[in-house]
């Protein structure tokens, strides 16, 4: 009762902070219980042997944001990652290395506020991020054009499907991402409609029906943050040829690891398939 009490009053505040502060102090909580970044990188590539460059890349709004390029030998295809909400690229070094080990080039970026890019996150900078960096591989001459495909996991999976549906990508994958922030609104806050009142709206579920990529798609099946139901919801939005594929028992942080190598070998299977 004390859980319901306190989730009640706090849609209450929310609302309330809507009608009297007005939509720009709205936007400005939304954001802040929605991103979650950190400065300091823990990791870099270097730490776990693996070669990179730093990368630095100016939006088209004027934001510096930087990322990785970790090269592999003899691949031919380049996997654009797009991470979730908290913390930053230092965070997710194990995975680029797991990523690595089965034959993937991989560039992985740190949206505006995060790491050591500039700027403030919100939903239409994270966008103008995504798009900077797949025009920057565009620009590089150990890059495919043709064989960049797109990974985004939770909040990075908004980001992937955003960026995908509007330019061209060999193959989309996505992992423990989310139907819209609305829906997880009505999940989190489901005694009122605080969906309706969202502005980060991160809308996967209207716009993947025009990604033309094949879609893989990995959802923990007890993932604690973002609903199985949700990761669902997206994959039937989307167009064939798609896959989804449960994680048994895997939450929300651990899919990587729980799925081990059955995981990955999909992974390189799917990306090594033909056109």
């Amino acid at each position: 009762m004390r859980l319901i009490g306190f989730l009640v009053a706090f849609a209450i505040l929310c609302i309330a902070i809507y009608a009297w502060g007005g939509r720009g102090m709205w936007s400005s909580l939304q954001r802040k219980m929605i991103f979650f970044p950190t400065s300091a990188l823990a990791y870099t590539p270097a730490d776990f042997g693996l070669p990179y460059e730093d990368v630095r890349i100016r939006t088209s709004d004027g934001v510096t944001i930087h990322g990785w390029m970790v090269p592999c030998d003899g691949s031919d295809v380049t996997l654009l990652f797009f991470h979730g909400n908290a913390g930053n690229i230092g965070d997710r070094v194990e995975n680029v290395r797991r990523l690595h080990e089965i034959g993937l080039q991989v560039f992985i970026l740190d949206y505006r506020g995060y790491g050591l890019s500039e700027g403030s996150p919100s939903e239409q900078g994270l966008y103008e991020d995504a798009q900077a960096a797949y025009t920057h591989l565009l620009s590089r001459d150990d890059v495919n054009t043709e064989r960049i495909a797109i990974f985004g996991r939770s909040l990075g999976g908004a980001v992937a499907v955003d960026l995908a549906s509007r330019v061209p990508c060999r193959r989309l994958i996505l992992e423990s991402t989310f139907s819209s922030a609305a829906d997880m609104a009505g999940h989190i806050l489901p005694i009122l409609p605080l969906g309706r009142l969202v502005t980060e709206r991160f809308d996967s579920a209207s716009k993947i029906d025009k990604v033309r990529a094949p879609l893989l798609q990995f959802h923990g099946t007890q993932d604690e943050i973002v609903p199985y139901r949700l990761g669902q919801k997206l994959h039937e939005s989307a167009r064939e040829p798609k896959e989804f594929v449960p994680i048994p028992g895997a939450t929300h942080n651990d899919t990587y690891f729980v799925g081990g190598k059955t995981y990955f070998e999909k992974i390189r299977s799917f990306l090594s398939e033909p056109e």
